[in-house]
């Protein structure tokens, strides 16, 4: 099945793990022809089951499942008291005398990946490291579209033997985590539009485009580079669909310039984000921090009372470089406006 009988529209809604896509966001983009998508990573699986059933109700058009392909972590108690110490300055700073430890590292990939193929959603797709050639044969065999992440052409050839349908190429502009599993995080600096040029040079199947796409000119210019569509993040995060919290919003479309860098310190992992006084404080130390997903679980206490207070300046403000360009309308207004845009001439 080609990309143009799943979703006409090239336009694919970032999936975002933590709460900001809702059924309503990604609903209202599959019924405008583009593909909607759920970060379901972070989800219960009783969750993701209700999140579909929702969507299924509000669209008979396909959507994307998106989830991180890891193993759940055994950290040894001294890295964990270890990263507790780190954070110090941060959970003190909210009154606590110590930091609640979590009940879980993060979910089970495992069981999500069986529920994703009882659940059959039209497409698939996967970040921070690879499934196996047996794996993406069981999602053929399902009827799912599968397609992988990458930030280098390395990624992008070990997904096209995995047997990938097709790939997401996300440049060291996308905002939130990085997908990169081959070699350094650090080292996959190519940014949006070369990394697409390597990528769609080196393989042989479709190629998403990701990193710093606002407006319907930023798509037309992918796809006069070989990208057969873009998928948008920071766009989306701020349309009135969103489930972040409002403060986040708010400091979203206050953003001037560029305000946003890549950290490690909030999550263990490198993601882009608006820099506040949670990547401040975390600077110094931010190498030392345990790995995503033990960090990312340690600091989940911090970012919900931050969000309980709205208190921006605790919470991770996971965002791309073209933050200040986005937005504020409803999920289908802004389609409605990408459209447009893309077919200006």
């Amino acid at each position: 099945m080609g990309f143009e009988a799943i979703f006409p529209v090239p336009i694919i809604q970032g999936p975002m793990a933590g709460g900001a896509n809702t059924p309503a966001m990604v609903a209202a983009v599959s019924n405008a022809g583009g593909l909607g998508s759920f970060g379901a990573s972070m989800l219960s699986l009783d969750t993701i089951r209700a999140q579909v059933a929702e969507t299924r109700r509000l669209t008979s058009r396909p959507f994307m499942l998106n989830f991180f392909v890891q193993g759940v972590p055994t950290p040894l108690p001294q890295e964990v008291d270890r990263g507790v110490d780190l954070l110090r300055p941060v959970w003190s700073s909210l009154g606590w005398s110590g930091l609640p430890m979590p009940a879980k590292w993060c979910e089970d990939f495992a069981a999500q990946f069986e529920l994703l193929l009882e659940l059959k959603p039209a497409v698939a797709s996967f970040t921070f490291d690879i499934l196996s050639a047996a794996q993406v044969k069981r999602l053929h065999d399902a009827g799912i579209f599968v397609i992988g992440t990458v930030t280098t052409v390395d990624e992008a050839l070990a997904w096209q033997a995995a047997g990938a349908d097709a790939l997401v190429a996300s440049g060291v502009e996308s905002g939130g985590h990085r997908g990169t599993f081959i070699g350094a995080q650090s080292a996959a600096t190519l940014e949006a539009i070369p990394l697409l040029a390597a990528v769609v040079d080196a393989v042989r199947m479709p190629v998403i485009s990701a990193g710093n796409v606002m407006t319907g000119a930023d798509i037309r210019e992918r796809l006069a580079l070989g990208a057969a569509a873009v998928q948008m993040g920071t766009a989306f995060l701020v349309t009135d669909e969103s489930g972040v919290p409002a403060v986040y919003k708010e400091r979203l479309l206050a953003a001037q310039g560029n305000p946003t860098r890549l950290t490690r310190a909030i999550s263990g992992r490198l993601a882009r984000g608006i820099e506040n006084r949670f990547m401040q404080q975390m600077a110094a130390v931010e190498a030392e921090v345990p790995a995503y997903p033990v960090q990312n679980a340690l600091t989940g206490s911090i970012r919900a009372e931050a969000a309980k207070r709205g208190d921006p300046e605790l919470l991770s403000l996971w965002a791309g470089t073209g933050v200040a360009r986005a937005r504020a309308m409803p999920t289908a207004k802004l389609m409605e406006v990408l459209i447009a845009e893309i077919n200006q001439t």
